[in-house]
């Protein structure tokens, strides 16, 4: 038989964002967390484009063991939404079964019929043929691995075997906490549908990581996606194929400059001409620029921001290129001249020298530029 399936894990509903600043005229919190509960209708809507009648979702569902009400009910009413497609609920480290005994049992009270709550470590039946082994994370650090039970686990003659878990992938450690990256073989598992890692990840042809459907950090460097799976029959190779579904592009990028380089201009090249509004973008400048380019690049950032959804840039290993007609431009004796010259020698001081004194002179030299036109 050939059975599909959307894989997808790590929804977080309800995560607040608190480590980006809010900007009064953007909301990038709220956009941000409405985003992810639009990753339902978009899981919703490759299930139904690749002729998949299940969603497992692998863990991670809720942010937290103690969802709002709005966030919950509003959750279960857009995948109630999704008519003839059923999703399976696996609890994660963040909303666990334990810690969030109240939230599964009020999934089991209030959900949908077409929305599964799996707090049994027990095989269930997702279609004739094709047998669901899921293994619920009881508490956030249980410091076992919760795929141990997989290979005892019954299943029909002839079924596929699928196996639904959260947690790290490495190899066998001393405490024997992480899922060992050959349990698809001791379990003779037909796929093995992780969540936990928030990044696409093929740990081998029958063990996948989806990765969050919505990015939530600035390390993947690509919108997120969820795995349509089709497994042929039992033994065979799966079919995996990677769909998008992330709104927003958490961009980490690099900037490399020389000293005489224009850095405004390098910066302007790297931006993305289109689609900035739904761009997260952390730009990290490195190596050497002296005090007018140091400032021409802030310039560059401060006009440049209101068109992303939010941006960073980050100086803190670009080293500063010190000019003597640089200096007399903050001032050529006097107070200003000589606050200049002490955080020059207390920067080339610093062994990597990039510290607090050399911020404090580009700022200086920003300042007194900015005053003086």
């Amino acid at each position: 038989m050939s059975f599909r399936f959307i894989h997808s894990s790590d929804l977080h509903l309800g995560r607040r964002f608190a480590n980006i600043p809010e900007a009064p005229d953007t909301n990038v919190r709220g956009r941000l967390m409405e985003a992810r509960h639009g990753a339902i209708a978009r899981l919703a809507a490759a299930a139904r484009d690749q002729g998949a009648a299940h969603v497992l979702l692998a863990g991670d569902t809720f942010d937290t063991p103690t969802p709002s009400p709005g966030v919950l009910r509003q959750a279960l009413a857009a995948m109630a939404e999704a008519a003839g497609l059923t999703w399976w609920l696996l609890p994660g480290n963040h909303d666990n079964l334990r810690e969030a005994e109240p939230l599964w049992d009020a999934l089991r009270r209030d959900a949908p019929p077409n929305v599964r709550a799996l707090t049994d470590a027990a095989p269930v039946d997702l279609a004739p043929g094709a047998t669901l082994l899921p293994v619920p994370v009881l508490w956030r650090s249980a410091g076992e691995d919760a795929t141990q039970t997989m290979p005892q686990m019954p299943s029909p003659e002839g079924a596929l075997r699928i196996g639904l878990a959260h947690g790290g992938v490495t190899d066998f450690t001393e405490s024997g906490a992480n899922i060992p990256p050959d349990r698809d073989r001791s379990a003779r598992l037909d796929y093995l549908a992780l969540g936990d890692w928030h990044g696409r990840m093929a740990v081998g042809a029958r063990v996948h990581y989806p990765g969050s459907p919505e990015q939530d950090r600035f390390r993947h460097n690509r919108r997120g996606v969820c795995l349509a799976v089709t497994l042929a029959g039992p033994g065979a190779p799966p079919g995996v194929e990677e769909i998008e579904t992330g709104h927003f592009l958490w961009s980490d990028t690099s900037l490399p400059l020389l000293p005489g380089q224009d850095a405004a201009a390098a910066l302007a090249a790297l931006l993305p001409a289109t689609g900035q509004r739904d761009i997260l973008l952390r730009v990290t400048a490195s190596g050497r620029a002296g005090l007018p380019a140091q400032a021409a690049l802030h310039d560059a950032a401060t006009r440049a921001a209101p068109d992303f959804a939010h941006f960073d840039l980050r100086t803190d290993t670009l080293a500063t290129e010190y000019e003597l007609a640089d200096l007399d431009q903050i001032d050529r004796a006097g107070a200003l001249r000589l606050a200049a010259e002490t955080l020059r020698a207390e920067a080339e001081a610093a062994p990597d020298g990039r510290n607090i004194a050399a911020d404090a002179l580009a700022r200086l030299y920003a300042y007194v530029r900015d005053n003086a036109s």
